[in-house]
């Protein structure tokens, strides 16, 4: 792992070479490109400095113990030796995961689309529990979101919603959470007690850009119509609301929480941009990883990913096998606990397919 360290460390002082190049610099476009790639690289070279110090020090450390040195001295540099050695094993692991492939998206921001399902009203109510864990786990880690569309419930859940969470490495913790949501409690319009169960679907798309997909405006058709759901009189008394269908494939993306059509559009787009990112990356993942499933998930959005049980208080995430005890906190947003479980299972499954890990 240290020799491929080594031969690393020749590329990351010619990046930096690179991006102190007055020509270099004078293309911006290139110049940002070679400072992500060098800075993709700074933290595994950090990395690979600090081994460089610790071995040395751990030699250092063998050797004068191989001297004739007073008891309290002997003391103090097998301290040093055991504290080297523990450190090099930690940082071994922490190298290892920056060597692993790293999904090219996790640093996008992500559109997240939730939809009721399977329960009605009760659905859309935990519709809306959902989409305010996800705001209150984004606002606790200072991201931004924002509505893109909306369709509100009788009962004042979400029959779906739409929204953008902005944030450095939003993609890299939400991805996990596409697919299908289950909670098991008793409705409020349940006169007798008895516990239902809903379902809630969840898609996780990362933002995607002009140059990730190419869109033929002329494959697109636009419709506008009035807007409908509480949203004041300019909202619902105007074409302010558009759709968007995709003829090739037929994906279609309606946007109607702006008072603007123009805003409306743009947001629009972005989801379609986002749809159809996703559907070719599905379709690549397919043709290379058929017969391979990752332990957090397949990607399937069908797939019960987990269960919410208000009458027990937990959460169970059925892919990793975790469950917690703390409904009330994890709808409240602290969802770090079960994403750092979802991260780790993750990369242990690329340490074993990469080879680092049995």
């Amino acid at each position: 792992m240290f020799e491929r360290l080594a031969e690393l460390e020749g590329k990351y002082i010619q990046l930096a070479d690179q991006i102190n190049d007055p020509d270099v610099i004078a293309n911006q476009t290139k110049w940002r490109q070679l400072m992500k790639e060098y800075s993709d690289m700074t933290p595994l070279m950090e990395g690979y400095q600090e081994y460089q110090q610790l071995t040395a020090t751990i030699e250092e450390s063998l050797e004068m113990l191989a001297e004739k040195l007073d008891d309290e001295m002997r003391e103090l540099v097998k301290e040093e030796l055991s504290e080297s050695k523990s450190r090099l094993v930690e940082l071994e692991k922490e190298v290892t995961i920056l060597l692993l492939p790293k999904d090219p998206n996790d640093d996008k921001n992500v559109i997240v689309e939730i939809r009721g399902g399977a329960g009605g009203d009760e659905a859309a109510l935990f519709a809306g529990d959902l989409f305010r864990m996800y705001a209150r786990y984004a606002d606790a880690r200072r991201w931004k979101t924002e509505i893109m569309n909306i369709s509100e419930s009788d009962l004042g859940g979400y029959k779906e919603v739409s929204f953008m969470i902005t944030g450095k490495g939003a993609y890299s913790r939400l991805k996990y959470e596409s697919g299908v949501h289950r909670v098991q409690r008793i409705p409020t319009t349940e006169s007798g007690g008895r516990i239902h169960t809903s379902t809630v679907t969840v898609a996780v798309m990362p933002e995607a850009e002009a140059l990730d997909v190419q869109i033929d405006m002329n494959d697109v058709r636009i419709d506008v119509f009035r807007a409908s759901g509480n949203g004041g009189q300019c909202v619902n008394t105007t074409d302010s609301a558009v759709r968007m269908t995709h003829l090739p494939t037929g994906i279609t993306v309606s946007c109607q929480n702006e008072k603007s059509q123009l805003k409306n559009k743009d947001q629009a787009l972005k989801v379609l941009y986002a749809r159809l990112y996703a559907r070719e990356r599905e379709a690549y993942d397919a043709a290379i990883s058929a017969e391979r499933k990752s332990q957090v998930g397949t990607g399937d959005r069908s797939e019960r990913i987990r269960t919410y049980n208000f009458p027990q208080g937990r959460v169970t995430d059925h892919r990793i096998g975790l469950t917690l005890h703390k409904i009330e906190s994890i709808l409240g947003g602290d969802l770090d606990e079960v994403m750092n479980a979802l991260v780790t299972t993750d990369q242990m499954e690329k340490m074993k397919a990469s080879g680092f890990a049995e």
